[in-house]
């Protein structure tokens, strides 16, 4: 019993010293929000929106992955480790092709970077209301 709580006394204290070490890790700072909103678009196109951000750590940014909720949203990511200091974007496209009414979707970023919100993974969001092309019109 006294070997079980050293070693989950160790544990603990490696693990608290990981997130000291974790100051320097890269970070994501979307310049324009993590939302947005492309209020009433007409059905048919798709619409795109690029996310800029930069990473404020000090450590290379690399994005393993971006997915989204939805298979009529795709999203396109920068490839390449992103250095301290440096910008991207991440696109996404949403198509409105049969999708009438409102509409919310999320993308998921899996990466390096540290979450100040404690979660595994950053999320973005896309929304707004798609309109029947006559409606638009009118």
């Amino acid at each position: 019993m006294k070997q079980l709580f050293i070693a989950l006394f160790v544990l603990a204290i490696g693990v608290n010293s990981v997130y000291a070490q974790n100051k320097n890790a890269p970070a994501f700072k979307f310049e324009k929000g993590t939302s947005h909103d492309f209020g009433t678009i007409p059905e048919g196109p798709e619409v795109t929106h690029y996310f800029e951000f930069t990473n404020t750590g000090k450590e290379p940014l690399i994005i393993q992955n971006v997915s989204a909720s939805c298979g009529c949203t795709t999203p396109d990511w920068p490839k390449q480790p992103i250095l301290p200091g440096k910008q991207g974007k991440i696109k996404v496209v949403y198509s409105t092709e049969r999708r009438v009414g409102p509409f919310s979707k999320d993308i998921y970023i899996q990466s390096n970077a540290v979450n100040p919100d404690g979660k595994e993974r950053y999320e973005l969001q896309i929304k707004g209301t798609v309109k029947e092309k006559d409606a638009v019109k009118s």
